[in-house]
């Protein structure tokens, strides 16, 4: 063997290397692209065949060729100005430099143009990205907004301008804006080489082109300030305006200092362009140093009206501009018509008006949310792996009687599954779905304090008919699962045994074919792919958790957060979840929390607790809002709304906490008042375990003031600010033809109405009650206060509150131990609501002395007017205590260490006997 078969030559190997280098290099050049491509592509294949699989594939095409234009659209811009710019540089560099001073690559045309087009196609990328950040929603909207048919007070400009066009036109200068000065650096830095600037008149042009576009821009931004003016209470850097939208200051000062500066950009453009021609770049500072003293001068001067035009005299100044803020603020949260009535809030309570409402006093509700899903939870889910998330309140035609009610559901969650349990097959193939409702009376309990079933256990039984209690879809944060697979599905426990389920619906993504491979990609699941336990009529049920499933199919959409389940007349189980369509760019009117300024309750959407189907159901068909989504995505609505549904819509708490909030401010009419805020109405607070919290609305069946038949009800109470006393409630209408409808009962100003903190406080102060509450929140126990609801009836107001009784202990069932009903002076505690409204009706007709304790704070420190109570005649003096009475207390002190000694050996039996024998002593 020769040497030269054994050495080889080092030019050789470099030829040998390079000759598998080289097709490697072009190989990784045509992949690469393919391979990001085919990422986004899968991600893109995955979204369209769930999208089609839940009737909404031509949302996902509408989105994604918006996303793709704009992404195109932001490539070649950015790619343009981009390969523009440094192709002048270059030119510049090679007509002003010497060859010798410039590098090789860039005075070969070929190598020099290549590396410009990469850098481009860098910054194309970057524009992609960029534009696609200014959002394909605002696009679309702007090519398909609907006017609203109002315009503003100033510029007689429809609203649609300032929510859909504004916004757009904003965010399309801003990016040009950024763009340009972007690339102004780049050329300024690029140009300062050898100072250029200063010398090469390519340079010069260059640069003055840049900084005059940016001149431009800056003018096209000014020209827009003065619609801003409407949307905003900031009048310059340091100061707001107590309106709004356009404000005195605003009008005087802004606007025509906002056009001044636009001018000043256009005119700065002109003298750079002068400065170009004649060639004295001295002259470019002019208009630069002229702009920012103008922008200055012009917050000073807006600071200096405001503080010494305006302040001294703000009402009248602004007294105008007033006007359009409330009127439009009222408008932006549909609280223009409301119904507003008086409300005498006599003392007019007897047994014939008892008797008059009894629907409604039927329908007052006992039990407590928040107590009772505790109690769903121990006594209805049989099994670990079930779970009640939440239990919410309807109404429903019940053996023909109109019955409030609540409800929870009974969703899996395989997390709770013994570990030995939590296999692939178990937790994606057979425990694939929850089990039916629970549902009780709003206003009965049992002996034990528990509530009254109306549906209950596994198979459901009751008095309303389940015919589908299969739960695939629901509020749990459920994993996707596979169906109609080799194996069974677990139904529901029983006895020793379990029933199975197979699923008959044709709703989930097919997995046959090449599905089987994306989803066993998209899922990280190999397993999916190879089992043989999958077959070609499996079906892949992906998103159950029904919150994520409807933002996915229209993210454009404000959500509750509080979907609730109805029950359907065929016995089928339906979520519905309020949506709701905002802006933050209506004129003059007020942000809620300094977010959006604009919001409807336009669409309910339902998901079908088996199936998953959703649909999108339009509630408000004037929304401009809704009618421009439905111009964007003609197929995602529909306005025909079943029955059975329709009947079951509420209206949402969460709206209704703003709408009142707002209205806490909105509702003086008087300018003056408005000005001052001299009467703002805030929420009421109440008392919870041993704390005061601001009450949520709640839902009641009442029969409204004036009206003889009951219905569905959300209302709340409101206080004075600062103050307790009751002055106003709002309500929101369910039923019927009446859906939707806002009214406001005022209470008189001249004279106090106890507001619930008043009420809460009273219960403190009773001797009798608070002795009994501190006598059971001893030996290991809570007391729990559940709502303290405001009930109208007819011209007059009454208060109920359940109170709760809870071992501390992990196992505990809160139990509804007794129940307070409070009207006028009186409160009475009795062990059912019947029997405190009974014992409240015989103390009125009897004309007994009321409780109010003599320490009671006079209401009309917590009021506006006079008060009502004459202490004179309700001061009782103290009869001493009998020898009875003394021996009837020495044997309640001796039941009660019977009683903690019971609850410390752990007898709950005999210790709830002592405390019956405890309750009987005390009543007598």
């Amino acid at each position: 063997m020769s040497d030269d078969n054994v050495f080889q030559h080092p030019n050789q190997k470099k030829e040998s290397g390079s000759k598998w280098l080289k097709p490697l290099k072009w190989l990784s050049i045509i992949l690469i692209p393919f391979i990001i491509i085919g990422l986004l592509s899968f991600n893109w294949i995955i979204e369209y065949i769930w999208m089609d699989s839940v009737g909404y594939e031509q949302v996902f095409t509408t989105i994604l060729m918006s996303r793709v234009s704009l992404g195109l659209i932001g490539f070649i811009l950015y790619f343009v100005v981009a390969y523009v710019t440094f192709f002048w540089i270059h030119r510049a560099y090679i007509k002003f430099l010497n060859k010798e001073t410039i590098p090789p690559i860039l005075l070969k045309k070929k190598s020099a143009y290549t590396i410009i087009f990469l850098i481009a196609l860098i910054f194309g990328a970057v524009g992609t990205v960029m534009v696609q950040g200014i959002g394909w929603e605002p696009a679309l909207k702007a090519l398909n907004y609907e006017t609203f048919g109002q315009t503003d007070p100033h510029f007689n400009l429809d609203f649609s301008f300032y929510i859909y066009l504004l916004p757009i036109f904003e965010l399309v200068i801003n990016l040009l804006l950024g763009l340009t000065v972007f690339m102004t650096v780049i050329i300024g830095l690029a140009y300062s080489v050898f100072n250029m600037y200063r010398e090469s008149r390519i340079a010069q042009w260059h640069l003055g082109v840049s900084v005059a576009l940016i001149g431009i821009f800056i003018a096209l931004n000014h020209l827009l300030e003065p619609y801003n003016t409407l949307l905003t209470n900031q009048v310059n850097w340091f100061q707001e305006s107590v309106v709004y939208g356009l404000s005195y200051t605003d009008d005087v000062i802004n606007i025509p200092k906002a056009y001044i500066l636009a001018g000043i950009a256009i005119l700065g453009v002109g003298i750079l362009i002068a400065a170009l021609i004649k060639g004295n770049l001295t002259w470019m500072v002019i208009p630069i140093a002229l702009y920012i003293t103008v922008a200055l001068t012009g917050q000073i001067v807006s600071a200096v009206v405001q503080s010494y035009v305006v302040s001294p005299n703000e009402f009248n100044r602004e007294k105008p501009y007033l006007q359009h803020n409330l009127d439009l603020t009222l408008d932006a949260y549909d609280l223009n018509d409301i119904t507003v009535e008086d409300h005498p809030g006599s003392r007019s309570l007897d047994q014939d008006m008892i008797d008059r409402n009894q629907n409604t006093l039927e329908n007052v509700r006992i039990n407590d949310s928040r107590p009772l899903l505790d109690v769903y939870n121990q006594l209805q889910t049989f099994r670990n792996y079930y779970e009640f998330n939440d239990v919410d309140i309807d109404r429903y035609e019940i053996n023909g009687d109109y019955q409030q009610v609540f409800v929870g559901t009974r969703e899996l969650n395989t997390t709770d599954l013994p570990d030995q349990a939590r296999t692939w097959r178990n937790e994606k193939l057979r425990y694939t779905h929850g089990y039916g409702v629970t549902m009780s009376q709003v206003n009965e309990i049992d002996s034990q304090g528990q509530p009254e079933y109306l549906v209950q256990d596994i198979p459901a039984e009751g008095e309303v008919e389940i015919t589908r209690p299969q739960i695939y879809f629901g509020e749990e944060q459920a994993q996707n699962v596979m169906v109609n697979t080799q194996v069974d599905e677990f139904d529901y426990p029983m006895g020793d045994s379990n029933q199975s389920y197979r699923f008959s619906e044709d709703t989930g993504i097919s997995l046959a074919g090449i599905n089987r491979a994306l989803f066993s990609i998209s899922e990280g699941s190999f397993r999916m792919f190879t089992s043989d336990q999958i077959t070609d009529e499996s079906q892949l049920l992906a998103t159950r958790n029904i919150e994520e499933r409807v933002e996915r199919i229209a993210p454009f959409i404000d959500y509750d957060q509080d979907p609730y389940i109805v029950v359907r007349d065929d016995g089928s189980l339906v979520w519905v979840i309020d949506a709701y369509l905002k802006s933050g760019n209506h004129p003059y009117s007020e942000r809620h929390n300094g977010e959006d300024n604009y919001i409807r309750n336009s669409v309910k959407v339902t998901v079908d607790a088996y199936s998953g189907e959703v649909d999108f159901y339009v509630v408000d068909e004037e929304d401009p809002l809704l009618k421009t989504y439905e111009n964007m995505f003609p197929q995602l609505f529909t306005r025909e709304i079943p029955e059975d549904i329709e009947k079951h819509f509420r209206y949402p708490v969460d709206l209704f906490e703003i709408q009142s909030d707002i209205y806490g401010t909105y509702h003086m009419g008087n300018l003056e008042v408005f000005y001052n805020r001299e009467d703002r109405w805030e929420f009421s607070t109440e008392r919870y375990f041993d704390q005061d919290i601001t009450m949520d609305p709640y839902y009641v069946t009442m029969a409204l003031p004036g009206n003889d038949e009951e219905e569905f009800v959300l209302m709340s109470p409101y206080t004075p600010k600062n103050r307790q006393n009751m002055i106003a409630w709002m309500g929101a209408r369910n039923d019927g033809d009446n859906y939707g409808e806002l009214v406001v009962y005022e209470f008189p100003k001249q004279r106090n109405i106890y507001g619930t903190q008043q009420i809460e406080n009273r219960i403190n102060q009773d001797s009798v009650i608070s002795q009994e509450l501190n006598l059971w929140s001893q030996g290991g126990s809570s007391v729990i206060r559940g709502n303290l609801l405001t009930i109208p009836i007819e011209d007059t107001i009454m208060y109920v509150e359940p109170i709760y009784i809870e071992s501390s202990n992990e196992t505990s069932l809160p139990e509804v131990k007794q129940v307070v009903v409070a009207y006028g002076d009186y409160i009475v505690m009795e062990a059912t609501f019947d029997d405190a409204l009974e014992e409240l009706v015989d103390r009125i007709e009897r004309g007994a002395p009321t409780n109010m304790p003599e320490d009671a704070e006079n209401p009309d420190d917590e009021g506006t007017g006079t008060g009502e109570t004459d202490q004179e005649d309700n001061e009782q003096q103290t009869p001493p205590i009998s020898e009875d009475a003394q021996e009837r207390l020495n044997n309640v002190s001796e039941l009660f260490d019977e009683y903690q000694n019971a609850l410390s050996n752990g007898n709950w039996e005999e210790a709830g006997q002592i405390m019956n024998d405890i309750e009987n002593l005390l009543n007598q």
